[in-house]
């Protein structure tokens, strides 16, 4: 293996070459249009270009694949996360190319990938399983009858692919049709194949899963367990080693399982069994993903051990570096995932306009492809990077990777950074019981945690507001101005107000309603300011975006806080409201508008759907937000719509 293809973008693809290159392999990058100058193609050996814009016209594309390894002179393809790497076809296609494929062997992928075939295989191995249907029947009536036989709740997922694309929860026989069209549909979009499965639903448990490795020598062992149960939109955002709720029997017995699972199928390479555990010890087979996952950092700081060197080795077909009784644990590590979405998990797209990393010490890791300047498209995965943190107990792992959520700097696009981190501070989380529900049912409690911590009258929101003000250039150095100056800005649908009089030397003083306020600002770097604000000290910067608009991040203590600001100081006062808002539905972020369930004169009930708009390969309906009536209608179904832009007008 002298020159290795990866077949992928981003973080991952940075974390192959990284590997690669201390092997002494030179690396290829691929890449769509929007990738042209991104920070994979600068940092492999060469790059090559795949054309198109969505990952349909390019890291999708078998051929083109094929292609770019014969010209740039490759002879092995890694295929990282995501994308085709778990497909049989294009493995075999790169073995038939005379490439050297780093992944399992096609027909492990076939007996394995699909989720239905993967559980036929471990109830032949008494590996556990939920009750379910798994046939190839495809019938809609079929599976209505399956349903009604396994009995509610249950989920409807999707038999190809992963990542929680195709997955729905169905509480009652109501629910179950509209479950089996739209988990279809987004399989369908996001696999190619609209093939389903049905099992028993389990309402309260832990997602764990457990790391294997097999060599072609028929050597296999696992590398422990993870705990993967924060999630959202059936996705993970945080994961952790070793789980809270794993004793070390426990431990042997799902490693045992996982094995006997990937031995059966004839497994070569990294592959992870995936199980829900209920209660103390009761687990069951979900699935098995067979690739490299995205939480596998966490297994490397436990471990000591870098996987993808593993990989590369195995499919040069040397034997695994350790036997199971050489592999040993030490300490505990967790890993968020940040994503360029809200607090609500929209996914939003923009240019990120200042990325900072929080100050690197022992036991934290970031991969990702950032930097200031990069564009998020609504063509791939909202996910941007992964921040990891390894210490000698699961308390200071947390402490340690919240502390670094607060020092990083990420601007000019929403993203969950903030929400990541008041997770990891909730009593819950910290005691160790986060299970799957755990963002359904505390969700809304740390939305209304950050919003207080950005609410009007706030002291981070006057900062905020002071940040922006003089992130171009500071107050007056030496002159006092006599008279005060309005700052109106708007804050979600709220108009907040300051008069600041500048009196001297950075000094101000501020008006906020009834309440004064002393503070001195000094410029640090461009857009960003220190300020004390009656005698406490912040650190805030701020970046424009659109027009007017304004993403800031305040840093005080152990307080951080993102808000974002419309300047509405040059605006007439009654331009400062949102009374026409309450009329207007406009799209949120970037996609394509797939399903359009309103028309014009229409009545629509609270909670009923409006639109469904693809966006980040995930499909998001819109609902009325109100019993409403539909004025107008903006839009048509397939059209690619950007955020702010009109959709539908409603009646007064």
């Amino acid at each position: 293996m002298k020159r290795l293809l990866i077949a992928n973008r981003g973080e991952i693809a940075r974390r192959v070459i990284r590997t690669a290159h201390a092997m002494g392999i030179q690396t290829v990058a691929v890449y769509a249009d929007p990738d042209r100058y991104a920070v994979h193609v600068r940092e492999a050996t060469t790059a090559f270009a795949l054309g198109g814009t969505t990952s349909a016209e390019s890291y999708l594309r078998v051929d083109r694949l094929i292609e770019a390894a014969r010209a740039t002179g490759a002879d092995a393809l890694h295929p990282g996360y995501g994308f085709l790497s778990e497909n049989a076809d294009f493995a075999q296609a790169v073995i038939d190319a005379g490439l050297t494929w780093v992944g399992p062997p096609p027909s492990a992928i076939r007996a394995l990938g699909s989720k239905s075939a993967a559980k036929a295989l471990a109830v032949a191995q008494g590996v556990p399983c939920l009750p379910g249907y798994f046939g190839a029947d495809q019938h809609e009536e079929t599976l209505v009858a399956e349903a009604q036989r396994i009995g509610f709740p249950l989920m409807v997922k999707a038999v190809a692919g992963g990542g929680g694309r195709g997955m729905r929860l169905v509480l009652d026989a109501a629910q179950l049709r509209p479950a089996l069209h739209s988990a279809r549909s987004e399989a369908l979009s996001g696999f190619g194949n609209g093939d389903l499965l049905i099992e028993r639903a389990l309402m309260h448990p832990r997602h764990v899963e457990v790391q294997v490795f097999a060599d072609a020598q028929g050597h296999c062992v696992h590398l422990g367990e993870r705990d993967c149960s924060v999630q959202r939109r059936h996705q993970k955002i945080m994961e952790e080693a070793p789980s809270p709720a794993v004793s070390p029997g426990l431990r042997e017995e799902l490693g045992r399982c996982a094995v006997a699972l990937a031995q059966a199928a004839g497994y070569v390479g990294a592959g992870t069994v995936e199980f829900l555990l209920e209660g103390s010890g009761a687990f069951f087979l979900m699935e098995m993903n067979t690739r490299l996952q995205v939480e596998h950092p966490v297994t490397e700081a436990l471990t000591g051990l870098d996987l993808v060197e593993w990989q590369l080795r195995v499919a040069r077909g040397e034997p695994l570096p350790l036997t199971q009784e050489q592999i040993t644990f030490t300490g505990h590590a967790i890993e968020v995932r940040l994503c360029a979405e809200d607090d609500h998990h929209t996914p939003h797209t923009g240019r990120v306009g200042r990325f900072t990393e929080p100050p690197m010490v022992r036991g934290l890791r970031f991969d990702h492809a950032l930097e200031t300047g990069s564009e998020v498209t609504p063509h791939f995965d909202s996910m941007l990077g992964k921040l990891i943190a390894h210490a000698p107990t699961r308390a200071e792992a947390i402490a340690q990777l919240a502390h670094a959520l607060d020092h990083t700097q990420l601007l000019g696009l929403p993203t969950n950074r903030a929400f990541l981190a008041a997770c990891l501070r909730h009593p819950v989380l910290g005691a160790g019981d986060a299970l799957i529900p755990f963002l359904a049912e505390h969700g809304d409690e740390l939305r209304s945690h950050l919003a207080a911590q950005r609410a009007p009258g706030q002291p981070a929101l006057v900062v905020a507001m002071l940040a922006v003000q003089f992130a171009a250039a500071p107050p007056a150095a030496s002159l006092a101005v006599p008279f005060n100056r309005p700052l109106r800005f708007g804050l979600d649908d709220a108009v907040c107000s300051l008069d600041v009089q500048e009196l001297g030397a950075g000094q101000l003083r501020i008006s906020h309603g009834e309440t004064t306020h002393s503070a001195h600002v000094e410029a640090l770097r461009r857009g960003e300011v220190r300020v004390v604000l009656d005698g406490r000290q912040w650190t805030a910067c701020a970046v424009a975006t659109t027009a007017g608009r304004w993403h800031v991040q305040v840093q005080g203590g152990d307080t951080t806080v993102d808000t974002w600001l419309t300047e509405l100081s040059h605006h007439p006062a009654q331009r400062a409201g949102g009374a026409d808002r309450a009329r207007e539905l406009r799209a949120p972020f970037n996609g394509r508008l797939i399903a359009l369930h309103a028309q014009a004169g229409a009545t629509i009930a609270k909670g009923e759907p409006l639109l469904v708009i693809e966006s980040m390969k995930l499909e998001h309906t819109l609902a009325a937000p109100r019993d409403l009536t539909v004025d107008s209608l903006s839009v048509a179904a397939g059209q690619q719509v950007a955020p702010g832009q009109l959709l539908i007008t409603f009646a007064a």
